[in-house]
């Protein structure tokens, strides 16, 4: 590999970075580089695996760029398992688009543990580089007309609406399998309100005058984009700047057809779960180049799903040469035979394949539940596993300093303890452990089912060590009163002090999850640690970095971590299987960006909750009683690892999200919990040969009950050779969550806003651009294929600029950002999306509307908010009810029972009308098993809340940023640029 990574390029961007570790990196972003070196593996026979099963690479094929990671040999399942195949990364040539070879190369940390790797593996690789940037500013918006009236609202006719198209699941009607072990509780998130459904405008898009241009003109505009023909192919064009409601035009996921001769070429992915930015493949690199889009996908490994088929059988088909897990898109000529989707070579089918349980005779391999459904769950045998499955661990870090008493968080907590004790997942094997902190470590001792626990306090933090070696872990089956009693007192055990010391805002996190990792190593768990101020004593210190003066800069500072002391402990709990969760409950500035490295490098969660008080902040109050509960009560995989495989020409660039990167396509779960997700690049390698590619992800994971499991998910998309096609099958919503996490995850490594940003607009215009120049320039307007969603690429980059996490020129506290990038670094899509693009829903329609139906989404613009109107916006974590001055007062006394003025933000209880019975049924439907949703939230007309509101109405114009026509304006000068 020769040749600049991201040389010259002329507009900022996410370059892509090899990951042989040959770099070649600008001096000012000179990072950890990997020593390149060939591990030798031992014969599989030194693993307790027979050599005949083994078919891992030999010494010569393992990559060379890492040091050898020997921290978790003894925890992961043998060579049958996961088996990676050498893939050659080769340096893609010089591209400008910022998007479409996005990477990041991650830098390598070798915890302290002194085992073996097992051959199934390839080393790891671990860490950040990106180069250096000019970044473009944006040309100031008051040279574009102003298109919002979010300051002057007026009363606008709510046009009629299109119900999309509803979804219908895919069930297996295969061999009997043994039932899936997901409750009822946990079955999955309920999709049918959230995805941008359709709607009709009143005036055709036509008739729309824009920046001066008359209608007749954009009729003529728009007639000239019709039925275009380009190397003997019609295209379906349309003007989005002429499109007066672009959201209108739906946006549904996009059918595609496979070939015939695949096993099952009925079966589809479900796209919450997998997904892809390219619904058709390109066939190779060059026409990805020239399309200028990104190309990635987004992958919910341990989602909450109905219907999981879980196969418990003697004999778990694989692939002998790439180790692909048989799926619906391999292809069976006969029943003994099996051609992979990945690689292309034949297998035999075991004799036991074709046997039907259920009828007692052979039957046809086709109808078998792994080939029947693309996401399957297998319980693993004996050879997936290594070493007695791991026991649930629960430790709790309980911030105890005076700020954190003021708080009250400890009286939400322990009563969400005492409600879900019961149902922690685990079995009678459960360990909790309890630790205090503040200018001191507070252990707890439990010696007795019958006596209260012992407090042990550790003032000399600096060389702090384990006091006792029992205790500490308590039992849950065996104490379970006795922890039960701890947990009503604990609030009380730690009251406020009347006359506060100095020393009692003081805080020694470090210290003590230095001791606790030493006190639960052996055995792995998850570590909750719940923090109120900045950690000022002992290892890992911390001092303020925020100015108050520069939070509405254009160029935000200090969103990288001050010290690399809780990425180097969570990296080394990594190690131990051993996961860290935050939970971030601070009225002060505590330095979120670094804490969080605790969670970023161990598959953990971060949550935050500014100006958390139980005694007056009633919203942040009941947001944590709700995301604590699902915390506590959620499915919990343990010593996890996760393998996505591609077609053979493509490979794995970068990975995004919460985890540790083992090899180019391995990564290292302590924790796998059903509500983070992850994305990845893909790129090319070679033309990809046959009409579709597939993916392969397996998640080896041990349950909470103590069996090994294998979740494979299976997507397969065909491949193309037209541009128009790949135009066609574009999927803002896959690209929007695959952005979205590549610009967090580059601010949070300490790369400037205004790159991010940059990247973003950019990735618009090459796209747009490519595509004007497919079908022939010297055309006005933005020219954009009526199929596929590229249509909605600008609105949606629009959102990102405007999301908290992008947003600039407007006072946005240091925490409170570097909090909105870490949810969009490890959340599912559809979070992500309802964070950056809300949905707008009129509650007055439900006067008219029968028993049983919604109102359809709106477009976020006051134009479609009446003055006498009521509106529902869900916005990712929080949902407003906006009541302007003038609603119907009729409408309010049935709702919330009181008159506008008599209205507060908490004030909805469903009241015995049934239009509040209609309105809270609504609710329940669009927040259901959404945990992530506040209660909603009251905002009059007058309240300060409504800048709140009306920031999440992303089409208009605010003081910082442009209206979506203004945007649109923007980047058609880029484009003619």
């Amino acid at each position: 590999m020769s040749g600049p990574i991201y040389p010259n390029a002329s507009r900022t961007g996410f370059p892509q970075a090899p990951m042989n570790g040959n770099y070649n990196m600008p001096s000012a972003f000179q990072q950890y580089s990997g020593t390149s070196s060939v591990a030798q593996i031992p014969p599989p026979s030194s693993f307790g695996v027979a050599s005949s099963s083994y078919m891992g690479p030999t010494p010569s094929q393992i990559p060379s760029s890492q040091p050898q990671f020997n921290g978790i040999s003894n925890q992961f399942p043998t060579a049958n398992a996961y088996n990676p195949q050498p893939q050659q990364f080769n340096n893609p040539r010089p591209n400008p688009n910022p998007i479409a070879n996005a990477g990041s190369v991650f830098p390598t940390f070798q915890p302290p543990i002194n085992t073996t790797l097992p051959p199934t593996f390839d080393q790891p690789n671990h860490g950040q580089m990106i180069p250096a940037s000019n970044p473009l500013p944006i040309p100031p918006s008051s040279g574009f007309p102003q298109t919002s009236i979010a300051n002057n609202p007026s009363a606008f006719p709510n046009a009629p609406m299109q119900q999309p198209p509803t979804s219908v699941p895919y069930k297996s009607n295969g061999y009997a399998s043994v039932p899936s072990v997901t409750s009822a509780a946990t079955v999955g998130y309920n999709n049918a309100n959230f995805h941008m459904q359709a709607q009709n405008t009143a005036q055709p898009a036509a008739q729309y005058s824009s920046y001066g241009q008359p209608a007749t003109q954009m009729n003529n505009v728009q007639q000239g984009f019709q039925n275009m023909v380009v190397s003997g192919q019609s295209f379906d064009v349309v003007d989005v700047m002429a499109e007066r409601h672009i959201i209108a035009s739906g946006c549904e996921d996009i059918e595609y057809a496979l070939p015939s001769t695949l096993a099952n070429n009925e079966a589809r992915m479900d796209s919450s779960v997998f997904r892809s930015t390219l619904n058709a493949i390109p066939q190779n690199e060059e026409l990805l180049k020239k399309s200028r889009l990104p190309f990635g996908l987004t992958l919910h490994p341990f989602r909450d799903l109905k219907n999981l088929n879980v196969i418990q059988t003697s004999s778990i088909v694989r692939c002998r040469y790439c180790r692909t897990y048989i799926n619906p898109y391999v292809n069976i000529p006969d029943n003994r035979h099996w051609k992979c989707n990945l690689c292309g070579r034949s297998n035999d089918l075991p004799d036991d394949f074709c046997w039907d349980p259920v009828t007692k005779s052979f039957g046809d391999p086709r109808m078998r539940p792994e080939v029947r459904n693309s996401t399957v769950e297998f319980i693993a045998p004996q050879e997936y596993t290594l070493r007695p499955p791991q026991e649930c661990l629960y430790a709790f870090v309980l911030d105890i300093s005076v700020p954190a008493l003021e708080s009250g968080y400890l009286h939400v907590l322990c009563e969400q303890l005492l409600i879900n004790l019961d149902q922690l997942p685990g079995d009678e094997r459960t360990l909790v452990c309890f630790i205090g902190v503040d200018s001191s470590i507070h252990f707890f001792q439990f010696d007795s089912p019958t006596r209260p626990p012992k407090q042990l306090i550790m003032d000399d933090i600096e060389e702090a060590f384990v006091p006792t070696n029992v205790g500490l872990l308590v039992n849950l089956h065996k104490y379970k009163e006795t922890v039960r009693s701890f947990i009503k007192q604990l609030p009380s055990l730690f009251d406020v002090p009347k006359a506060p010391t100095q020393t009692g805002v003081f805080n020694c996190l470090g210290a003590a999850l230095n001791i606790l990792h030493e006190i639960i190593a052996d055995i792995g768990g998850r570590i909750s640690v719940f923090q109120c101020v900045l950690p000022s004593l002992g290892p890992g210190r911390l001092e303020s970095r925020e100015d108050p003066n520069n939070r509405a800069a254009e160029d935000v500072q200090n969103l990288g971590p001050a010290s690399d002391f809780y990425k180097r402990l969570a990296l080394e709990c990594t190690g131990h299987q051993i996961c860290l969760d935050l939970f971030l409950l601070n009225s002060q500035y505590a330095d979120l960006a670094t804490l969080s490295e605790i969670g970023k490098f161990s598959s953990g969660s971060v949550f935050h909750f500014p100006n958390f008080n139980y005694y007056n902040e009633t919203l942040q109050t009941k947001r944590f009683e709700r995301i604590i509960s699902r915390y506590l009560t959620r499915k919990l995989g343990l010593e996890a690892v996760l393998r996505i495989r591609c077609s053979r020409g493509l490979a794995i660039s970068t990975f995004y999200g919460n985890f540790f990167v083992r090899s180019t396509d391995l990564l290292s779960l302590a924790n796998v919990n059903p509500d983070s997700a992850i994305a990845v690049q893909i790129n090319y390698e070679e033309k990809l040969q046959g009409t579709f590619a597939s993916f392969q992800a397996a998640l080896l994971y041990t349950s909470s009950k103590g069996d090994r499991r294998i979740r494979v998910h299976t997507m397969c998309l065909p491949v193309v050779s037209d541009l128009t096609t790949v135009y066609a099958n574009f999927d803002v919503k896959a690209a929007t969550s695959l952005i979205s996490k590549m610009g967090a995850d580059r601010c949070l490594s300490g790369n400037p806003l205004t790159d991010a940003r940059e990247a973003t607009i950019n990735a618009v215009v090459d796209a747009l651009l490519a595509y004007r120049k497919s079908i022939g320039t010297g055309r006005p307007g933005i020219a954009c294929p009526r199929a596929g969603h590229i249509r909605l690429f600008p609105l949606f980059a629009l959102a990102m600029l405007k999301h908290t996490s992008f947003s600039s020129g407007r006072s946005v506290r240091l925490d409170d950002r570097a909090a909105a990038m870490l949810m969009l670094r490890f959340s599912p899509l559809e979070q992500i999306l309802s964070e950056i693009y809300a949905q707008l829903y009129s509650l007055t329609d439900l006067k008219m509307l029968p028993e049983g139906e919604y109102p359809r989404s709106l477009p976020l613009s006051f134009e479609h908010v009446s003055r006498n109107g009521v509106y529902l916006l869900e916005a990712g974590t929080y949902t407003y009810i906006y009541v302007p001055q003038d609603a119907d007062p009729v409408f309010l006394q049935e709702v919330f029972g009181a008159s506008y003025h008599q209205l507060d933000d908490t004030r909805l209880k469903e009241l015995d009308t049934d239009l509040s019975r209609k309105v809270h049924a609504f609710i329940r439907h669009i927040s259901h098993l959404k945990f992530y949703l506040a209660p909603p939230t009251i905002v009059r007309e007058d309240s300060p809340m409504r800048e709140a509101f009306v920031r999440r109405l992303v089409e208009d114009r605010t003081d910082s940023s442009f209206s979506y026509h203004e945007f649109l304006k923007h980047i058609q000068q880029e484009i003619k640029g």
